[in-house]
């Protein structure tokens, strides 16, 4: 009886220990993530299953050995126990290697599983701060190539515009110098003209001019012509009679008409020298070559 008491406290004791490596294991990889869990657990079935296994072989070893101590009782109580207490230290001791191993094996594993996770986290932010970095560098250079373009339209724009400003003034500054290019040309043929006009009529005054004076002339001529046959055929007297010739030019009687007045005597005398000489002064030429007229 004493032997299967102690038999059931190494049983325990083993149970114990077992329970001691799988909880802390499952509570370890249950913290990870649920796929980690889920081999934890695994892993800790696996190790139930052996541990009742071991229990089983156990439970079978205690029985065969349960049998040989019934065989053997009566010879030596005191010896078993002692073997019996030899067994359980052993045990515990070997479960408590087992423990250590298995803690050690579940540290390393959760730590290498952590330091994965960590480093695949460390990679994923790395990751994601990289593709952030490079969205907003990108962002950033849309931006400034899209103010770039924006600034180069304006200045296109601008250009534009100033071009156009500047050719409405080129062409408003050249329709300006036509227009006073057309008025001074425009002035100039007209004080041309004016100065033609004024030329033409200086002349036309100085021509008229001459004319009168050569009418003057001529008239002075032929009145000093006339005058001077008067004074060669009656010495001026409109009395004056020779034979049939009558006046102060000696016309004919017949020349008179009748009428013996001065005027008639005039226009008589001028009538009959124009119409035979052309002139008083060629009737004095014709007089002074032919002592008469």
């Amino acid at each position: 009886m004493m032997f299967k008491h102690n038999f059931k406290k190494v049983l325990s004791a083993t149970a114990f220990a077992v329970a001691l490596v799988v909880a802390p294991a499952a509570n370890v990889l249950a913290a990870t993530n649920d796929a980690s869990s889920t081999q934890q657990s695994a892993t800790a079935t696996s190790q139930d299953q052996q541990a009742s296994q071991d229990q089983a072989a156990s439970q079978s070893s205690a029985a065969n050995q349960s049998s040989a101590t019934a065989a053997s009782a009566s010879s030596s109580t005191s010896t078993s126990s002692a073997t019996s207490t030899s067994t359980v230290k052993k045990t515990t001791k070997k479960a408590k290697k087992t423990t250590k191993k298995s803690k050690k094996k579940a540290v390393k594993k959760v730590a290498k599983k952590t330091t994965k996770k960590k480093a695949t986290k460390k990679a994923k932010k790395t990751s994601k701060k990289a593709t952030k970095k490079t969205t907003k560098a990108a962002t950033v250079a849309v931006t400034a190539s899209a103010d770039q373009s924006h600034a180069t339209d304006q200045q296109d724009d601008a250009a534009k515009k100033a071009a156009e400003v500047a050719a409405k003034k080129a062409a408003a500054a050249k329709k300006k110098a036509a227009a006073k290019k057309k008025a001074a040309a425009k002035k100039k043929a007209a004080k041309k003209k004016a100065a033609a006009k004024k030329k033409a009529a200086k002349k036309k005054a100085a021509k008229k001019k001459a004319a009168a004076k050569k009418k003057a002339a001529k008239k002075s001529a032929e009145k000093a012509a006339k005058y001077w046959i008067a004074m060669r055929e009656s010495s001026g007297y409109y009395t004056a009679r020779n034979g049939s010739c009558y006046g102060r030019y000696q016309l004919l009687i017949s020349y008179l008409g009748g009428d013996l007045s001065k005027k008639n005597q005039e226009r008589t005398a001028d009538r009959y020298v124009y119409g035979r000489y052309g002139s008083w002064v060629n009737a004095k030429r014709f007089w002074l070559a032919h002592n008469w007229y």
